[in-house]
């Protein structure tokens, strides 16, 4: 009868164990501005975990600074987030600053087709591989199509801002890469955030003597105060989206 009892009882806690919820996972891919090892920077992904509580949350931090969206994919980045992805999971993705910065071939290889549309491009890399070039949007496509094939939620982020003003505005980037990106999320129905408006308009108002401390070297890269203002502006914009599905997770 006692041994009958503890293997009830243990079968009980295994059942119990197998059927607990299991802790949500919110992934962020992108790059240097999400995720910076340079001292005397940082990204907003290095402060985001301190926004959420960790007990009901977690937050997992794979962008990598100098990718652009087709690297990242490319160089399978994104296929070991995607091999780690499961229901109930999110994936926050903001890339743009480095999609237009380099060239299609070379060390520098990174630069994907501007836009958001199906146009290809055949390129030959160094070593003699044959690379067959999307645009931005479709590389932001694989992510978001991924994501939900893997029951999890994709919400793209336009890019921060760079520390570059005109007429005391902070300039934005909603006919480039902000674009691409909203265009991106519109076409594939995903969760959109313009964190580059948001952080935009928080930038405007502090003005630019305020917002310069921020960048202490160029005028990409942010420090841990400049950081710290984009994490909480991320968390603003998904509190905003319909449902505001982060309410439970949000310190």
């Amino acid at each position: 009868m006692k041994t009958f009892l503890v293997l009830a009882l243990l079968g009980s806690a295994s059942t119990a164990m197998a059927q607990a919820p299991t802790k949500p996972t919110i992934w962020l891919i992108g790059d240097s501005t999400v995720n910076n090892g340079t001292k005397g920077q940082m990204g907003w992904g290095t402060v985001l975990p301190k926004l959420f509580n960790p007990e009901k949350i977690s937050v997992e931090n794979r962008a990598r600074g100098g990718r652009s969206s087709r690297t990242f994919y490319n160089e399978g980045l994104w296929k070991a987030v995607e091999d780690g992805l499961k229901p109930g999971d999110f994936v926050l993705m903001q890339f743009g600053h480095n999609d237009g910065g380099g060239t299609y071939t070379g060390p520098r290889g990174r630069s994907s087709i501007k836009g958001n549309g199906d146009d290809t491009k055949e390129v030959t890399q160094e070593d003699g591989k044959a690379e067959t070039v999307h645009s931005f949007g479709w590389y932001l496509r694989q992510y978001i199509e991924g994501t939900r094939a893997k029951g999890a939620t994709p919400i793209v982020l336009s890019l921060i801002p760079r520390n570059d003003w005109a007429d005391g505005k902070v300039l934005r980037a909603n006919t480039g890469y902000g674009l691409f990106a909203k265009q991106a999320a519109e076409q594939d129905k995903a969760a959109f955030v313009d964190l580059n408006e948001i952080v935009g308009k928080h930038y405007d108002e502090l003005g630019q003597e305020k917002v310069a401390g921020f960048f202490p070297n160029e005028h990409t890269h942010t420090n841990e105060a400049g950081a710290t203002l984009n994490a909480q502006s991320v968390v603003e914009g998904l509190r905003a989206l319909p449902g505001d599905p982060f309410a439970p997770y949000v310190k």
